[in-house]
């Protein structure tokens, strides 16, 4: 199975988002993540989606992707072409002896340090999903509170955009 990240460019309009996930889970691809806002434009929105699939599969679900009522344009964006990151927010337990150890092991990855009291500390990381997987891998040896992590945000690089290749 490959991973792949695909952006869909969509109108704006209610039950879009609804129509889009329900082609991916009745193709039954599992959604590892999942993005929605508007673009630059606020009449678009852009659906970042990370899932795993067989190439195949991966190409059917894009041509029915497109017969779907206001999906303008779907893009594969591949590691090499793209920029993607994830932001994650992890809640630590961190009492004074290993407060040091923690924040050493959290400026491995540049987090920063956005909460702290007397006993806990709160960090925030913005990194590819692998960097983050590994990140809270390090951080498993002390006493992890909460995670949470937004989705997947991809921008394809250089000067081209989803919405010149749509308007093409």
């Amino acid at each position: 199975m490959n991973r792949y990240t695909v952006a869909v460019l969509v109108r704006n309009r209610f039950g879009v988002l609804n129509r889009v996930t329900s082609m991916f889970r009745r193709r039954q691809f599992n959604i590892s993540s999942l993005t929605v806002s508007e673009t630059e434009v606020p009449e678009f929105s852009r659906i970042t989606v990370l899932f795993d699939g067989a190439e195949a599969q991966k190409q059917q679900l894009v041509s029915q992707l497109y017969k779907l009522p206001d999906v303008c344009f779907v893009r594969e964006l591949s590691p090499e072409a793209s920029v993607s990151f994830e932001l994650m927010l992890i809640k630590l337990e961190a009492g004074a002896d290993e407060k040091n150890e923690i924040l050493a092991t959290a400026g491995e990855f540049d987090a920063k340090i956005v909460d702290e009291s007397e006993d806990t500390i709160i960090f925030q990381v913005a990194a590819d999903s692998h960097e983050l997987d590994s990140c809270i891998r390090l951080m498993q040896k002390f006493t992890i509170l909460e995670i949470c992590r937004t989705g997947c945000v991809s921008l394809e690089k250089g000067r081209t955009t989803i919405r010149e290749m749509f308007n093409q």
